[in-house]
């Protein structure tokens, strides 16, 4: 006699439904001046700039749009967080400023401030900041460096401003070096660091072209008594003819020495690094990491770009061992059929590096816009993904994550920080909607905690914000909608905003 089990239909729907979720069922949004998810804080707000500010310039501003944000944690007191991002972001390029946020606990509250690095923000000389990037030396002195833009995009500089209050004061800005694009050349997305061990160590690096030759150098310069004064200028790599470096940045690995992670493109792109044993001094020759495969990212409903950073590296050294990883987009794992998150790592000071290994979880759907952290006993990535997108073609969802390995990259653990909103909100800027070519993320006391761009779907006025979390988070919804997202139209790499060296426009 055979026995039979019969299973109550609600009970299978139920149990079918939790292993494979509808498609059909549009998740709920994040709507401005609903509660926040425990953990995360708003930092933005209402812009300070007047819009007459910008009276005298043409094209499209996005008013209160915040994007691009970066954060650096002290490397004293893990308290002290200063974030800083783009204000007012321009359709064709920068913004009318850039914002700073400081929290003195960790991330759970915020003061907001900026510095004078255009007409909007008190420096006449500029029509529009772009690229904003924040260090704090171990005694708390905290430095800021923009690319400030006037005459149509094509004149650029690169300035530094010192904070001695840990970031609630700036003072006025140094000029490191200015072009015009038509005579001189143009200079692209600057970073500084802080050594976190000497205070009297800070270093900026950015890319700087020319069209007579066509090339495209790395350039830094240094301050050796704590952003009181600067060295000259002076290119540090020069990758030849027809050829180009971008999306420079400098890390202090526990032993003093400096590591530059950069791009090289030219037929192909590479991630290389170049190393230096005397404080900036000199530098080593190039030491390839892994090809950067990119395709970048769209809206695979409609097959429309969408401006992530696609393939931009971001990097991190663990203040401990040493180890130093790299993050990028990367297509490599679908076989060039979407971006996923790309991670290598090197523990020999960047001689030699690890294969990159994907790190997004849900490998079905396109990953963008990594981040990377290192201490706290371990290493975490940031990352955004559509997995939670449905199949209608008025929204594009797109969900913040975080990944966290205590065992330097073997084993991860994921968990949700914030969405999913509509990307189709965010400001519109050349080469698609866009919340940031980077993100921000630290390790702060034990935690990593994430400086991130939002869109704000139903709120034109506010089309992006910036939030904070302010400890780690677990749990939550993980599961992927079960959508494969193909990128039917790959595009050689290019840089995203960092134009060739020749072109006539410049568009950050």
């Amino acid at each position: 006699m055979k026995l039979r089990f019969f299973v109550p239909f609600a009970l299978f729907a139920a149990i079918l439904g939790s292993r494979f979720p509808t498609v059909a069922q549009e998740p709920r949004l994040h709507r401005p001046g609903a509660a926040l998810p425990p953990g995360i804080a708003l930092v933005s707000s209402q812009s300070p700039f007047d819009e007459s500010c910008n009276a005298s310039q043409t094209g499209v501003n996005f008013h209160n749009g915040a994007v691009e944000p970066f954060v650096a944690v002290d490397p004293s007191n893990p308290d002290h967080i200063i974030g800083v991002w783009q204000q007012d972001r321009w359709a064709d390029g920068g913004s009318s400023g850039l914002m700073t946020g400081v929290s003195m606990d960790r991330g759970r509250t915020w003061s907001t401030t900026f510095a004078a690095f255009s007409n909007c923000s008190g420096l006449a000389s500029y029509n529009r900041a772009s690229d904003p990037w924040v260090a704090i030396s171990p005694n708390g002195v905290a430095y800021q460096i923009a690319l400030s833009l006037a005459d149509s995009n094509n004149t650029s500089a690169v300035l530094v401003s010192r904070s001695a209050d840990g970031g609630f004061i700036w003072a006025d800005p140094v000029t490191l070096i200015r072009d015009t694009a038509a005579t001189t050349g143009f200079n692209d997305k600057e970073a500084i660091t802080a050594d976190p061990n000497d205070p009297n160590y800070v270093y900026a690096v950015w890319d700087r072209s020319s069209s007579s030759p066509n090339i495209r150098p790395a350039y830094v310069a240094r301050s050796i008594d704590g952003g009181i004064n600067w060295e000259a200028a002076h290119s540090i790599y020069n990758p030849g003819t027809n050829a180009a470096v971008t999306f420079n940045q400098i890390l202090v690995l526990p032993d003093g020495t400096l590591v530059d992670v950069l791009i090289v493109s030219r037929n192909s792109a590479t991630i290389e690094v170049i190393r230096s044993l005397d404080h900036g001094a000199t530098w080593s020759a190039p030491i390839i990491v892994a090809a950067d495969e990119t395709i970048g990212t769209v809206n695979a409903k409609t097959q429309k770009p969408l401006r992530t950073g696609g393939g931009l590296p971001n990097a991190a050294v663990d203040p401990a061992t040493g180890a130093i990883y790299i993050t990028w987009s990367d297509s490599r794992f679908s076989a060039f059929k979407r971006d996923g998150i790309a991670l290598a790592k090197s523990l020999d000071g960047g001689l030699t590096w690890s294969l990159p290994a994907q790190v997004n979880q849900a490998t079905n759907v396109q990953a963008f816009t990594p981040a990377v952290a290192a201490g706290a006993g371990g290493v975490a990535v940031t990352y955004f993904d559509f997995r939670k997108d449905t199949p209608n073609p008025d929204t594009l969802l797109a969900n913040a994550w975080r990944v966290v390995s205590a065992d330097g990259g073997a084993i991860w653990r994921e968990s949700p920080v914030f969405g999913p909103f509509d990307l189709n909100s965010a400001p519109l800027t050349t080469g698609g909607n866009f919340i940031g070519d980077y993100q921000g993320l630290v390790a702060a006391g034990g935690d990593f905690l994430a400086f991130f761009a939002a869109a704000s779907p139903g709120d034109a006025a506010n089309p992006s914000n910036i939030f904070a979390t302010s400890r780690e988070q677990a749990g939550g919804d993980l599961r992927s909608n079960g959508r494969i997202e193909i990128n039917l139209h790959p595009q050689p790499y290019k840089p995203e905003g960092h134009p060739r060296p020749n072109s006539k426009r410049h568009t950050k």
